[in-house]
């Protein structure tokens, strides 16, 4: 493997040559993340970061395509996420959720717009699926709840709602909530939501069509920390093993510790910081 002829002295110039790698594999891609939701809600938010959201049947050669570009290319975890790595500037390449939902098929290219990104035209994921991949991200330390609440702002009305209830499909509660929120957000902007939509989920809703699921928590589709007293203790069914989740219980494992580790590397950092101003406070 030869490395590349010269290291990219800016981030925008590695996500450039990387994305130039995808393309001579022929490998199809969409940019997703912070960029995907600036170009939808015009939120600009400071990224170290890109995302790209490739197949899960494509991952393997795009890692072998990086590879062989000299780039650092690993699968992080092999349910959802690989990395690529050149100097200090790193891209995600993302193909399902950590939660083992939301495969990136073949609708988020249908649906995919192109628009201009790191100065060239580049295909962005579209609004239903982005907005469907945040809605079950409410972690602790990240709650993508405010991003749901701004593509539906921006997006709303034109939004495919068909294909967006469809894409929920068991969990449709999930956007439910999201739903219920975004009235009370923007309470002057609720008929951006169709009124046959909320008509569809309440009625949903009051069939109380779940009451024989059981002991099943579903909490861990949202947070990988959060609800594991339930399913560790409680004996509630962790709904990540029980649902059609594309995750193995030895994945379910490495991602779980890796989610405890970074939960105690943070509490460490804040520890030190605080222990940092006590004594920088002491001396004032």
């Amino acid at each position: 493997m030869q490395p590349p002829a010269q290291e990219p002295s800016d981030g925008h110039e590695f996500y450039r040559a990387a994305i130039a790698v995808l393309r001579d594999a022929s490998l199809e891609f969409l940019v997703g993340g912070a960029f995907a939701l600036r170009v939808y809600a015009g939120i600009k938010r400071d990224t170290k970061d890109i995302d790209l959201m490739v197949r899960p049947q494509d991952i393997e050669r795009a890692l072998a395509a990086f590879h062989t570009a000299g780039f650092h290319a690993e699968l992080t975890f092999p349910h959802w996420l690989a990395k690529v790595r050149q100097g200090g500037h790193f891209m995600d390449l993302i193909f399902r959720s950590g939660n083992g939902l939301c495969d990136v098929d073949d609708e988020w290219f249908e649906h995919s717009r192109e628009t201009d990104v790191l100065g060239m035209p580049l295909p962005v994921c579209p609004p239903e699926e982005m907005l469907w991949q945040k809605a079950y991200l409410m972690e602790r330390e990240r709650f993508d709840g405010a991003d749901v609440q701004h593509l539906l702002r921006s997006c709303g009305r034109l939004m495919d709602w068909h294909r967006l209830l469809r894409r929920f499909g068991p969990d449709w509660q999930v956007l439910f909530s999201h739903l219920v929120l975004f009235t009370y957000v923007y309470p002057g902007e609720r008929k951006i939501v169709p009124p046959w939509v909320m008509d569809r989920m309440v009625a949903k809703l009051r069939s109380d069509e779940d009451c024989d699921a059981g002991h099943l928590c579903r909490g861990t589709l949202l947070s990988r920390l959060q609800y594991l007293d339930d399913v560790e203790q409680w004996g509630y069914v962790d709904a990540r093993l029980a649902q059609d989740v594309q995750i193995s219980a030895a994945e379910l494992r490495d991602w779980t510790e890796e989610a405890r580790k970074q939960a105690q590397r943070a509490f460490m950092d804040h520890a030190a910081k605080e222990a940092s101003a006590s004594v920088l406070s002491g001396q004032a």
